[in-house]
């Protein structure tokens, strides 16, 4: 009978196939980041780039779809009342925000006016997403600056968004 020798579970081959696992850019992974930001970096890579942008939406949507104030529209909570929406939602969020900040262009969705024009969004739920927003961001430790700055680019949004 002939035996055959088995690698060891424990060895890797030496041309094994590692998989790239770098990220988007070194600035956007924490593990790579560096610890203080230069004085010229844009907002994007002040919020930590796409990881961190990411990560405070994913919060942010689970928020919305929740809130009861921004529910109350419903032609909103026809969306947000759907879970399944959750997902795609978080991709445009996460996209729109990327760019907004000052980030690569990967926004796939509508401008504001087509993308809110069927939904007679007033006042009050412009003020309350703005506030989940701020929130959110303040919960995952946006720093005052960075948050103030891109709850102005929200607002500068509002005249789009508001069609009520």
């Amino acid at each position: 009978m002939t035996t055959i020798d088995a690698p060891d579970a424990t060895e890797v081959p030496e041309q094994a196939h590692v998989p790239d696992t770098r990220r988007l850019a070194p600035e956007a992974d924490p593990a790579t980041a560096p610890g203080e930001q230069p004085a010229e970096a844009s907002l994007y890579e002040r919020l930590g780039g796409c990881y961190g942008i990411a990560g405070a939406v994913d919060i942010l949507v689970d928020r919305l779809f929740q809130n009861v104030k921004v529910n109350a529209n419903e032609k909103v909570h026809e969306h947000h009342g759907n879970p399944a929406n959750a997902a795609g939602y978080k991709w445009l969020v996460t996209s729109w925000s990327i760019e907004a900040a000052g980030g690569p262009a990967c926004y796939i969705g509508h401008d504001m006016d087509s993308a809110h024009e069927h939904l007679s969004i007033d006042t009050a739920g412009f003020d309350a997403v703005a506030k989940e927003i701020e929130a959110t961001l303040d919960f995952v430790g946006v720093p005052d600056a960075e948050l103030r700055e891109f709850m102005d680019i929200i607002e500068s949004y509002r005249s789009q968004v508001v069609q009520a």
